[in-house]
């Protein structure tokens, strides 16, 4: 249960600061629905691997 904690406070400061990245890299080029488009797919591409780590670790301490 201690992971799930650990994971949750990291992935979520993670998150946070891949959506920051791709607004500080694209901000000024793009328009602000571009902008928007970007930083939602990251998001979700971060979470969706942040999500499978988290699960791959649980899944491998529970099984010694």
């Amino acid at each position: 249960m201690r992971e799930l904690l650990v994971y949750g406070i990291s992935g979520i400061a993670a998150i946070f600061i891949f959506g920051y990245c791709v607004h500080i890299f694209i901000g000024g080029m793009v328009s602000a629905q571009t902008e928007l488009i970007a930083i939602i797919a990251v998001v979700l591409l971060s979470a969706g691997v942040l999500g499978y780590l988290a699960w791959d670790t649980i899944r491998r301490n529970r099984r010694y």
